[in-house]
């Protein structure tokens, strides 16, 4: 088979599995549309940019600091997005993403708990950003939510002369706790009902599987300082605001 069909028989099955995802989707009345497509060829279209820049990286390692800016400043810019509606959500998303991933990242290296080679600080930061990015989305869109819906708790708070953050603090503490609970979870079941992308990843790479073993570890631990440190940083933020959400 000439790697030409190698390549079409590929696309054929994702295309496949794309499609059932759709259907399925607006079978069951989800009202997403064409967003798995369309999710997916962006995906492509932006693995098929990250391989060629990941290239010239690997062969100019100072690069790296660039490629690392561009991950932070693109997880932050989307993150904004969804927090778009809370108060001071945008500069909150910015401002946690870059405060977990930066905290995560430095403690890794700061520690060498990963050789400082570009292929490792790259992959380690990669999942890092994508992860802080996940959190302060989630932890503001809980935040959000538990606000709306305990607005009279807030409400009463703040008539008795608390702070704007001592009327919002436990919402805060709820939806951080809340965002990291999946996580958590996925953690304490990696080897038992996952295999993790790090480990996988590290093994199909050549690495032993003690040594890949070790990489998921690593991973998994910066992953929960990320997430954490983003959590906090973004619920304190939008936790000052001196409006009762409504």
């Amino acid at each position: 088979m000439t790697a030409w069909q190698d390549h079409l028989g590929f696309g054929l099955g994702l295309g496949a599995l794309v499609a059932a995802t759709v259907l399925l989707a607006r079978a069951a009345g989800l009202s997403l549309g064409l967003a798995p497509l369309t999710a997916l060829l962006r995906a492509v279209v932006q693995l098929g940019v990250v391989a060629l820049l990941l290239r010239g990286i690997l062969s100019a390692p100072w690069t790296v600091v660039a490629f690392l800016a561009l991950m932070l400043a693109t997880a932050s810019w989307t993150a904004r997005g969804r927090l778009r509606g809370l108060w001071g959500g945008r500069r909150a998303a910015v401002l946690g993403v870059v405060c977990g991933a930066v905290v995560a990242l430095g403690a890794v290296l700061a520690l060498r708990l990963v050789e400082p080679e570009v292929r490792y600080v790259v992959a380690v930061a990669g999942i890092v950003i994508g992860n802080a990015m996940s959190a302060a989305t989630l932890t503001g869109r809980t935040f959000l939510r538990s606000a709306t819906q305990r607005s009279g708790e807030v409400e009463a708070w703040l008539s008795l002369g608390a702070t704007p953050t001592r009327a919002h603090r436990d919402i805060g503490r709820e939806a951080t706790r809340e965002m990291l609970l999946p996580t958590l979870d996925q953690t304490r079941s990696t080897g038992l009902v996952t295999l993790p992308g790090a480990f996988v990843g590290a093994l199909f790479g050549g690495a032993s599987p003690a040594e890949a073993a070790q990489f998921q570890l690593v991973v998994l631990a910066a992953i929960a300082l990320a997430m954490t440190v983003t959590g906090v940083v973004v619920t304190r933020l939008v936790g000052r605001s001196p409006y009762v959400a409504a």
